[in-house]
């Protein structure tokens, strides 16, 4: 599956969701099905900068796909970083730099968050890209 069709997927998962408690509520759903990220790498090393909450994201690199692993301490954020490991993980370091997460938009999350969330958010999206950037400069040593 595509990028665009995991941020489709989502999409459509939250447009029959009118009101923002249950939004919210799925966003909590997804955090609590994530299997998180092994106790190894919950350390400060993997800790996203720039999150109010606690944000572990781990990065492997595996026959030129990037697979990530996040959790986070609190219930909404740590759905946030679920679905970002979803959409982003089992693809190139190409394809995650040239993407664009626009389910964040779509679904509403941009506007709903608090602006503490939405650069924690952010900083996570960079961590990301980040990693992707550097396995890209590993393939290209």
């Amino acid at each position: 599956m595509t990028i665009a069709e995991k941020q489709e997927e989502i999409i459509e998962e939250f447009e029959f969701l009118e009101d923002w408690l249950d939004k919210y509520e799925q966003i909590i759903d997804k955090g609590l099905a994530n299997p998180g990220v092994d106790e190894a790498y919950k350390i400060d090393k993997y800790l996203i900068e720039g999150c109010q909450s606690k944000v572990w994201v781990h990065a492997e690199y595996k026959d030129g796909l990037v697979y990530y692993q996040g959790e986070s301490n609190t219930d909404i954020t740590g759905g946030i970083v679920a679905m970002l490991v979803y959409i982003l993980s089992g693809h190139t370091p190409q394809e995650i730099l040239d993407t664009e997460l626009y389910f964040i938009d779509k679904i509403g999350l941009k506007e709903h968050l608090s602006p503490t969330r939405s650069n924690g958010m952010l900083a996570m999206v960079n961590q990301m890209k980040m990693y992707a950037l550097a396995f890209k400069s590993q393939e290209q040593a």
